[in-house]
């Protein structure tokens, strides 16, 4: 089905920037009204996990890739709290527009599908990006583990969340309830995000489950972000970012077209 705003003559122009903006605006302050939730609970789960693993295997492990366990381990957990969060604002704010029959109020208005991919896309980079920030001041001032490439390490983090929210997007179309939406995020968000490096260097895989975790763009996220916060990776920080960027584009496609068809949003 077409969406109305591609029926009659645009008068906005090519782009409705202020009805993107407005969208973009919206997807924001949607989580900063529950900032408790959603940017303070990922810092204090982050930081969970490496008070955990430092407890517990820290001291005895040794250096993996010449650093620290606890210094390799920390980009990857702020890697996988970035992608988690970014899926989780994309996909809720639409499986609760649909569930509560108020997506009418995205899809009315006059916005393409390609502005409405962008407005919610923003909100949920926001959400990533501002989760970053405050895990790296975390890291900074307790581990003292600052950015060695901070521009790589920005662009791995955008990438990241403009992948998982473009995923987030699809899958919160694509579920019509709660429990699906739950599904998704249990048995593919969730292995996606701990089986792609986060705990461990991949070379200690055996040679098949390494070429497998080659295939998932997750672990090129929480690898670059890693180059960009220590200066070690697995693979090319170069190569990371065209795979993140062409999976990017690929999911954000396929939910374009979803927006564009209506695909589960309209009768």
């Amino acid at each position: 089905m077409q969406n109305p705003a591609d029926q009659v003559e645009r008068r906005f122009g090519t782009v409705n920037w202020m009805g993107l903006y407005t969208l973009a605006q919206r997807e924001t302050l949607r989580f900063l009204a529950v900032w408790t939730q959603t940017v303070l609970a990922p810092l204090v789960t982050a930081g969970l996990f490496l008070l955990i693993f430092t407890i517990a295997i820290g001291p005895s492990r040794p250096d993996v890739m010449g650093v620290p366990f606890v210094m390799f381990l920390a980009p990857g957990i702020m890697m996988m709290t970035v992608i988690q969060n970014a899926f989780a604002n994309t996909s809720s704010s639409m499986v609760i527009a649909k569930v509560q029959g108020n997506i009418v109020d995205t899809l009315m208005p006059p916005l393409s599908p390609l502005e409405i991919l962008l407005g919610y896309l923003a909100g949920g980079i926001a959400r990533g990006v501002m989760i970053a920030l405050v895990i790296s001041i975390a890291l900074l001032v307790f581990l003292s583990i600052a950015p060695q490439h901070p521009l790589i390490a920005l662009i791995f983090i955008v990438l990241g969340g403009a992948f998982m929210g473009a995923l987030g997007l699809f899958a919160g179309i694509f579920a019509n309830k709660f429990d699906q939406m739950a599904a998704i995020t249990n048995f593919i968000v969730t292995p996606l995000a701990f089986l792609s490096g986060t705990f461990y260097s991949v070379e200690a895989l055996p040679p098949v489950l390494n070429r497998l975790t080659h295939l998932n763009p997750v672990f090129y996220l929480i690898d670059g972000l890693r180059y960009g916060m220590i200066g070690v990776s697995d693979s090319s920080p170069w190569l990371g970012m065209a795979v993140c960027a062409v999976a990017t584009f690929v999911i954000g496609v396929i939910t374009w077209q979803m927006l564009r068809t209506g695909y589960r949003l309209k009768a």
